[in-house]
């Protein structure tokens, strides 16, 4: 008999056994879950297979963890994600350490509104804000809130969440597929008590994260075992294939729970866990989630002794009612009965299946303890395994040798269960060993991570908004440019004028330059120098008489020193002619006597193409006794103190002058010449003779220069300057008197506006957390080129952070990065628009010359701004082409810059003076 017994107990002890070790994991298998993850989050970050994954790695648009930034104010935050949720108030206070009080009140949701309509819930969620308002004694106050809704939410913004699909045994009807911020906001106006501002929508996961990253910056993954579970992590942008940008940081919601929808963990499931799904309100959904949370855990357990019970194993082999009926076997049975006492346990075990109608022995208690465990350890082991997945991709895209890394950790199976943390970290650092982890138990839930967020996220909006006001005052209307192109146009009259000449800013220079190239064959050697920056080049131009005339040219560039510019009139000219000596001795000519012309930048009164008095320097040059003087003059001067060689004709072209001519000898239509540069800008165009009052004669047409930089020096232009246009100019060569217009345009001054704004930026606290370097005090350290690298499409974030690095902002972040891009995109762009609008006004006034409807006309261009920069040209043929609807306008690049056209017309003017000499 005893041994007969001992038998049975025997066989069902190994039966037992076998439907258990079907729940048991090896590690073989945790590994191989581990690496279907990791496919699955790879496939859910890519564009290509995000549709088609059951991981869908959600953005969050939470760009980064707590970092000590000081936020105050208070806040409401909403936790909705179980049958109970919770209304917070959460007070952040400015001390010397940061502050956190929060006050709260849970709420309970019954079945009807759970599984109710959309409307209903909302409505009931608004009703519980307003009580907890009421409660607080803040009835009718408007507070930024946060809202944790734990469902797969779509984000586009942080302030927007698409309901993918309800989890946890909600099922309120109207919501899937809405956005649940908007539904929110619709019941908040419904019921009119009070106001808010819903600044952000998280996951539980994220809010957990939030809140443990306050306490330990090494926190980069939020983890939930609760009701239901998921995880969430900081992801490189640049594996974020569903968001714009690959620099920075953005926290990804993993939903995991979902994990295994598409059958990638169907050899791991079993036979309860099939029952499980098909009980439930959601079958064939959240399975991953069905295998570890705590809605489902005491189901598992129930559900295993039904069947041992059914195969004699338990209960003598007897079932009950209660037994039978789902959900009856509560999750916290299980938290009971594995006690860490055993005495304990089994007392739990024998407790909780009386409530059930059973009448257990003690084996069956000690069988009931035993599945328990088998059940919660098969859950801490397959949450260790996805966890180990994260961790693994955070190790590797910081190709870090050793992780270190802190898991924020919430969720009443976590909590409640008293070996489930345990056996979670166990297994963690079994799984991935070269990562030193610290499991860090949030101690106020996701309210206070939501509260954070919102707090970061009202900042941000209050940043954002006093940024673009300040940026505003940088962006014209088109109304605005229609006014510049009016005013201009006025002042082009003035100068053009006996009468008013003398008093206008755009002084309108004749240049004597009669006509462009008509096919008139010159030919022989000319030397052309090009004057206007810190560098300047002599160049040897060959025009040959053939078939078609063809232009050989040879040049080399020459840097001017800042002692130089600075300097007196007659150092200059002296290193200008000690640069053509050595150019004719590079080229084995030393000593020639050639035709010369000088392509001279500069504002000049001219009474001949052979003399220019320069009026003013502009673009840094400061060499003293030379304004008033002719500049031929000057340069012959200095030849013959030279010596060395000499010039047997000069003719002095301002480089607008000599695009124009390079080009016009490509385009016969060219009758414009512009010049948009790092140094200045400037245009020329052929006016009618008898429209140039300076000058004798009324026949025909003579090239006019516009010198339209000075534009706005009588104040044309105040009313479109700001305070950063006033502050480069103050710190400029010559201010508050001279280029206005070309100060709002060339890329000498984009660069110290752009500075300007961002100083002014970082000390409102706008940008670089406040904390402005030294070296972005300092003029000129905000290169032209950096406005042109910075804007290309093609530059990646973390080359413009680079750039700021340069500057010893070695601090900024991937979001200073995105501002500095958007500063010198709106200071780029209004110079481009600037400039549009004055051709505008030049293109009109040829029109209105020849009483023509429609006009087709050319362009000359030349300019490192409007060669280099990604987006300039673009934007300054758009204005003009609807400021000047009536002119169809090609854009020629001079590929040969000005001394080309310096040379062609020093061609001309010597077969006319040899034609004359005749």
């Amino acid at each position: 008999m005893v041994t007969a017994v001992a038998y049975r107990l025997a066989t069902q002890h190994a039966e037992r056994q076998r439907v258990l070790d079907t729940l048991r994991l090896s590690r073989e298998q945790l590994l191989e879950v581990k690496r279907r993850l990791t496919e699955e989050m790879a496939r859910g970050l890519s564009k290509q297979t995000h549709d088609q994954t059951s991981v869908k790695m959600l953005p969050t648009y939470v760009r980064s963890t707590p970092d000590g930034t000081v936020e105050q104010g208070d806040f409401l935050a909403l936790d909705l994600g179980g049958s109970s949720f919770r209304v917070l108030l959460v007070r952040l206070k400015n001390e010397k350490k940061q502050k956190v009080d929060m006050h709260q009140k849970i709420y309970s949701i019954d079945q009807d509104t759970l599984q109710g309509t959309g409307e209903e819930l909302f409505n009931y969620i608004v009703y519980c804000i307003a009580d907890f308002l009421d409660y607080r004694g803040m009835s009718g106050a408007s507070l930024p809130l946060g809202f944790t809704f734990s469902f797969p939410c779509d984000q586009t913004k942080l302030e927007e969440g698409i309901l993918l699909k309800w989890t946890k045994g909600f099922k309120a009807s109207g919501c899937e597929g809405k956005d649940v911020v908007k539904l929110l906001k619709e019941a908040v106006q419904r019921k009119q008590d009070f106001d808010t501002d819903i600044m952000a929508v998280i996951s539980d996961t994220v809010g957990t994260m939030m809140t443990c990253g306050f306490d330990d910056r090494h926190c980069e993954i939020g983890l939930i075992v609760g009701t239901g579970t998921n995880a969430c992590y900081m992801e490189q942008m640049r594996n974020l294939q569903l968001m714009d940008g690959d620099e920075g940081q953005m926290c990804v919601n993993t939903e995991w729970g979902a994990f295994g929808d598409d059958g990638a963990l169907e050899d791991l499931r079993t036979d309860i866990d099939r029952e499980i799904d098909a009980g439930s309100l959601n079958p064939g959904k959240q399975l991953f989630e069905k295998m570890i949370s705590g809605l489902y855990m005491g189901e598992l357990v129930r559900l295993i002794l039904v069947k041992m019970a059914r195969k004699q194993l338990l209960f003598q082999g007897q079932t009950t009612p209660q037994l039978l009926t789902s959900g009856c076997f509560s999750t916290n049975y299980i938290y009971a009965i594995e006690s860490d006492k055993d005495e304990e346990g089994l007392a739990s075990a024998e407790k909780a299946l009386r409530s059930l109608g059973l009448d257990p022995s003690a084996e069956d208690c000690a069988a009931t303890r035993r599945i328990c465990q088998i059940v919660s350890t098969r859950a801490a082991h397959l949450c260790a395994s996805t966890l180990a997945a994260v961790m693994r991709q955070i190790r590797d895209n910081k190709a870090a040798e050793k992780l270190r890394i802190t898991i924020g950790v919430d969720g009443s199976v976590y909590k409640g269960h008293p070996e489930f943390s345990r056996k979670l970290n166990k297994m963690v650092r079994r799984l991935v060993p070269d990562c030193d982890v610290r499991f860090l138990q949030s101690q106020h839930g996701s309210g206070k991570g939501a509260a954070m967020v919102t707090a970061v996220a009202y900042r941000l909006a209050t940043q954002h908004a006093e940024r673009q006001r300040v940026l505003d005052t940088l962006r014209l209307s088109r109304e605005q440019l229609l006014e510049v192109k009016r005013r201009l146009t006025e002042e082009m009259a003035r100068g053009l004028s006996k009468q008013t000449h003398d008093q206008t800013s755009v002084k309108m220079l004749p240049t004597y330059v009669r006509s462009t190239p008509d096919g008139t064959v010159e030919q022989g050697d000319f030397l052309a120098l090009d004057l206007g920056g810190s560098s300047f080049r002599v160049l040897l131009v060959r025009l040959k008489n053939e078939k078609k005339q063809k232009v050989d040219m040879h040049q080399k560039i020459y840097s001017i020193d800042q002692d130089t510019l600075q300097g007196t009139g007659e150092e200059l000219f002296n290193h200008i002619v000690y640069c053509i000596a050595d150019f004719l001795d590079y080229r084995g000519m030393s000593g020639a006597s050639l035709p010369l012309g000088f392509t001279f930048s500069f504002p000049c009164d001219q009474t001949k193409l052979n003399e220019g008095i320069l009026l003013k320097w502009t673009k840094g040059f400061k060499a003293s006794g030379c304004e008033g003087k002719d500049v031929v003059k000057l340069l012959k001067e200095a030849v013959q103190r030279k010596q060395k060689f000499d010039l047997s004709f000069v003719a002095v072209v301002n480089d607008t002058v000599g695009t124009m001519m390079t080009c016009a000898y490509q385009d016969p239509k060219c009758e414009l010449g512009l010049i948009v540069a790092g140094t200045g800008t400037n245009a020329c165009y052929m006016e009618e003779m008898h429209n140039i009052e300076t000058v004798e004669g009324n026949e025909g047409r003579m090239c006019v220069n516009v010198e339209w930089g000075a534009f706005g020096e009588n104040g044309e232009l105040d009313d479109f300057c700001t305070e950063f246009d006033y502050a480069v100019d103050e710190a400029s060569n010559y201010p508050g008197k001279q280029r206005r217009y070309e100060k709002m345009i060339s890329g000498m001054y984009l660069g110290e506006i752009v500075r300007h704004v961002l100083m002014d930026f970082t000390t409102k606290g706008l940008l670089f957390r406040g904390k402005l370097s030294e070296r972005l005090k300092t003029r000129g350290i905000f290169e032209t080129k950096f406005l042109s690298q910075i804007e290309s499409d093609r530059l990646a974030m973390r080359q413009v952070r680079s750039i700021l690095q340069h500057l010893g902002l070695t601090g900024s972040t991937c979001d200073d990065s995105v501002l500095v891009k958007e500063v010198c995109s709106v200071v780029g762009r209004r110079a481009a628009q600037l400039c549009g609008a004055g051709l505008a006004a030049l293109v009109d006034k040829i029109r209105q010359n020849r009483n023509l409807n429609q006009m087709s006309i050319t362009v000359g261009v030349d300019g490192t701004l409007y060669k280099t920069h990604p987006h300039f040209s673009r934007i300054m043929q758009e204005t003009l082409q609807d400021l000047a609807p009536q002119c169809e306008v090609t854009f020629l690049k001079s590929e040969d810059g000005s001394g080309k056209g310096a040379a062609l017309i020093t061609a001309v003017a010597c077969r006319l003076k040899s034609e004359q000499s005749l």
